[in-house]
């Protein structure tokens, strides 16, 4: 399995946008698919995007629009474009890796960073 760290959260004004990346090791990258999960305080974990190995993209509802996912192979890397954001996009937010994209999306993944604080507020 990889392991992964996450990076670029961060506090932003309603409106504003981030960027989070999450760099992987220890396997190949080329053959993960990938995730973005978010957990809001008092709530459970919810998928927010994922992208396969193929790079086909799935977005929750409530970030189609505003959120990209995307992947870098050659760096081993996968960010998530926050744009537009909204206080209630205010969670920690987890980067998820699998070899199959079902564990990835229903988040049974093996490999899981620590989190990156999001916070949206004015």
């Amino acid at each position: 399995q990889v392991q992964l760290v996450e990076s670029g959260g961060g506090l932003m004004q309603p409106g504003g946008s981030l960027r989070l990346s999450c760099t992987a090791s220890g396997d190949d990258f080329s053959l993960y698919n990938m995730g973005w999960w978010s957990q809001a305080p008092g709530k459970e974990r919810e998928l927010v995007a994922a992208i396969a190995v193929g790079g086909s993209t799935k977005y929750d509802d409530s970030v189609k629009g505003r959120f990209t996912i995307s992947r870098d192979n050659s760096a081993n890397t996968v960010h998530l474009q926050m744009n537009n954001l909204k206080p209630s996009d205010t969670a920690v937010y987890y980067c998820t890796g699998d070899r199959s994209l079902l564990a990835v999306v229903i988040g049974t993944g093996d490999s899981w960073g620590q989190g990156t604080q999001v916070t949206v507020s004015s």
